[in-house]
């Protein structure tokens, strides 16, 4: 599967932003999406993740309650909607797709596929 995640900007503190990624292939509806982002000179880091079906949804702690992810699986896409941004959610935002985890879904190491990122900005 190739994934490509845009809608990324600069966003005032406290603004929204909606970021899709769109996946290619007839079975994307069999993956498990997460969303990871990277601040500068920090690692990558898990933000959200939902099963195949949408039912089960993870987030990280630090954007419980302000961000949501959510799929559209007869549109190949997955979303994650941010709201209440901080300047602290700023970074590079990659969207990944895994078939079948060998670990937990908070882990980069769990994922095979990445899309190419998409740049998020938020301004005090």
């Amino acid at each position: 599967v190739q994934l490509q995640a845009f809608g990324g900007g600069l966003v005032q503190a406290g603004g929204s932003l909606r970021l899709p990624c769109a996946a290619s292939g007839r079975t994307f509806s069999r993956y498990i999406m997460g969303w990871f982002r990277q601040a500068p000179g920090k690692e990558r880091e898990f933000v959200a993740a939902i099963s195949w079906s949408g039912a089960s949804k993870d987030y990280a702690d630090s954007n419980k309650g302000r961000f949501t992810i959510s799929r559209d699986n007869a549109k190949n896409t997955v979303y994650l909607q941010m709201n209440s941004l901080k300047p602290e959610d700023t970074a590079v935002y990659y969207c990944a797709a895994e078939l079948s985890l060998g670990g937990s879904s908070y882990s980069t190491k769990s994922y095979t596929y990445w899309g190419q990122g998409t740049q998020v900005t938020v301004s005090s």
